[in-house]
């Protein structure tokens, strides 16, 4: 029996240093890993931090500036016999594009959700004559403005009836869900006339199809916006008056980002300058832009 006491001894000894030095490794493995884990975090964080931190650069790198627009307001922004994007923005949006170095790819939605969509990251701007507005721009940054439009009253062509603003009062009149415009009747227009019904479309054609069959009693936009439309599709309206207001449109991008500002909005000075953006102009609407 002692002999066996004496020879287990070493041999649990043994078994006991094994034990310890196996949980001395792991000891020492828990926090190089924890470390690396670590570290790693912090690199992807970093890298994730400045793929994030300068839109300009992002886009550069993808090779792709991706573009909002409604793609059904011709001869601004519409979807050709081929369903491809076409259009005044969309020729404004392929130069910008082309001078950043990048392709243009475009999403098209309604109006009312390009804001939306951009703030959320799904392009990178909106280039479909959004207005600049001292309200938009406490959530967006615009570009320098890219074109002024003269807003007019459009009514059928048998109405005689309306020809200015006042005449709105007890009318139902169309107006596109969240344009400026649609802002402009409800906060200006509505306190100064009195009480008017006020129906939004999501695109122009309805509301036009309406005017033309006398659901809407007028609507307000510009001439450039309804001529191809209007020859199109037939419709028997006319505009009414002076122009009742004018528009500047800008490209949209989200706010706070500096550098691609600046490098859209030198590609629109640039354009101006060198005579591209007056090809393009007279391209869409048979006629030289005014000057600035």
């Amino acid at each position: 029996m002692k002999l066996l006491r004496r020879t287990s001894t070493p041999i649990a000894l043994a078994m006991l240093l094994m034990v310890v030095l196996v949980l001395s490794a792991c000891g020492n493995a828990t926090p190089r890993s924890a470390d690396t884990n670590t570290a790693s975090n912090t690199t992807s964080e970093s890298t994730a931090t400045t793929a994030s931190g300068n839109e300009l650069e992002n886009i550069k790198s993808a090779g792709v500036l991706k573009v909002g627009l409604m793609g059904t307001y011709a001869p601004y922004n519409f979807l050709n016999a081929n369903k491809e994007v076409d259009g005044f923005d969309a020729d404004i949006a392929k130069e910008v594009a082309k001078r950043l170095g990048v392709k243009a790819e475009f999403t098209t939605q309604a109006f009312s959700g390009l804001i939306p969509s951009l703030q959320a990251g799904k392009f990178d701007a909106i280039i479909s004559q959004v207005t600049i507005t001292d309200e938009r721009k406490q959530q967006l940054d615009f570009s320098d403005p890219y074109i002024t439009n003269q807003v007019k009253i459009i009514v059928n062509e048998n109405n005689n009836e309306i020809t200015k603003l006042a005449d709105f009062k007890d009318k139902n009149i169309g107006v596109g869900l969240g344009t400026n415009d649609e802002t402009y009747l409800r906060t200006e227009v509505l306190p100064q006339v009195g009480n008017f019904n006020i129906k939004t479309y999501n695109d122009v054609i309805t509301s036009l199809q309406d005017l033309n069959v006398g659901r809407i009693d007028a609507t307000i936009n510009n001439i450039y916006a309804l001529q191809p439309i209007v020859e199109e599709n037939g419709f028997k309206i006319k505009a009414v008056g002076d122009a009742i207001k004018s528009d500047q449109a800008g490209i949209a991008i989200r706010k706070d980002n500096p550098e691609l500002l600046e490098a859209l909005n030198k590609a629109v000075t640039d354009m101006k300058a060198d005579g591209t953006y007056e090809t393009i102009f007279v391209k869409w609407f048979g006629e030289k832009p005014a000057a600035e």
